[in-house]
């Protein structure tokens, strides 16, 4: 197995099956920290640069509260607009990013471009760590989202999913990559360019992931109702199909409020009717109305557990690839 000391976190389709579960068994010593609300020292002598050109909450916040809780520092910046890269310069990345090297000892970077941390990582001396990249890759929100159902469901393999929402969405390509390591099938649920989406773009799992998918052995259906899946689902990851667009640095919503159809909302009257008993509903946030707030508070829902964990994955990568942990 590569070590982790030093290496960029960029695509899960980069990860082996072994280091995924690595990944886990550091993480369960990380979570004793964190559930402990304790702060230790164990980067103490580091400091995470955080290079968000695209609004984040969890993501950012949680990278910095992971290095905070092990002793490191952090500097960075939340607004492309208050860089010279989002000014008149607009300056590149590589510019960018052999500034930052000198700054800290990793950088995180979130990007509207589907592809900035792949090349910022070309130039800098210093791990890079993806944040989300345009409609590309979530790598370190799916690690997140699988050490949470291992610890709900005490395993990974044999578990089927079901994921709804907008398929252009980051977090269901680095899903796709990392569930073709396990033994998971999975069905995709997202809304055509059709009638309830006049002015909408195909929403459905794009071509070029989906050709990768199967050159990776990714076991996967695609439909387009929830109802025709719900029932045999084990774990069910929701994202929004009400999204900005991806490829643009901050968008303002629409007044036009348009309401997420039945077909891809999990409400409480679905749960109770259809699903099994013990699955667990993911979500990793914002949400629209695809899960109402009276969801929160049955069995199924843990995207509470989920936000936590991605605390917790966020010390373990930062403590792996700085080399404090192998």
């Amino acid at each position: 197995m590569r070590s982790f000391a030093g290496r960029d976190i960029l695509s899960l389709k980069e990860f082996e099956r072994n280091e995924f579960f690595h990944v886990f068994d550091v993480a369960e010593k990380m979570e004793v920290i964190a559930r402990g609300r304790k702060n230790v020292d164990m980067l103490k002598e580091k400091t995470l640069v955080t290079a968000f050109y695209q609004p984040s909450t969890r993501t950012r916040l949680a990278h910095e509260a992971a290095m905070h809780r092990l002793g490191g520092h952090v500097t960075g910046f939340s607004d492309a607009k208050m860089t010279r890269a989002g000014d008149w310069y607009q300056e590149s990345i590589k510019d960018t990013v052999k500034m930052l090297e000198f700054y800290g000892d990793v950088v995180v970077m979130r990007h509207f471009q589907k592809g900035a941390p792949h090349e910022a990582a070309k130039w800098s001396s210093v791990p890079i760590i993806n944040g989300g990249d345009g409609w590309g890759e979530h790598p370190t929100q799916i690690l997140t989202d699988l050490y949470t159902v291992l610890r709900e469901k005490g395993r990974i393999d044999g578990l089927k999913w079901l994921a709804v929402g907008d398929m252009r969405m980051r977090t269901m390509h680095s899903l796709g990559y990392a569930l073709s390591q396990f033994d998971c099938p999975i069905t995709f649920v997202s809304p055509a360019a059709n009638a309830l989406f006049p002015n909408s773009p195909d929403m459905c799992m794009p071509d070029e992931y989906k050709t990768d998918f199967k050159q990776y052995g990714l076991n996967f259906r695609e439909a387009d109702h929830v109802e025709q899946a719900i029932a045999d689902a084990d774990v069910i990851l929701v994202e929004p199909v009400i999204q900005p667009d991806y490829t643009q640095a901050r968008q303002e919503a629409s007044k036009d409020k348009s309401l997420t159809p039945a077909n891809y909302k999990i409400t409480r009257e679905l749960l109770v009717g259809k699903a099994k008993s013990d699955a667990i509903l993911l979500h990793s946030l914002p949400r629209m109305d695809e899960i109402p707030l009276d969801v929160d508070i049955t069995r199924w829902s843990r995207y509470w557990q989920e936000a936590f964990n991605g605390v917790v994955m966020r010390m373990t990568l930062l403590a792996m690839v700085l080399g404090a942990v192998e």
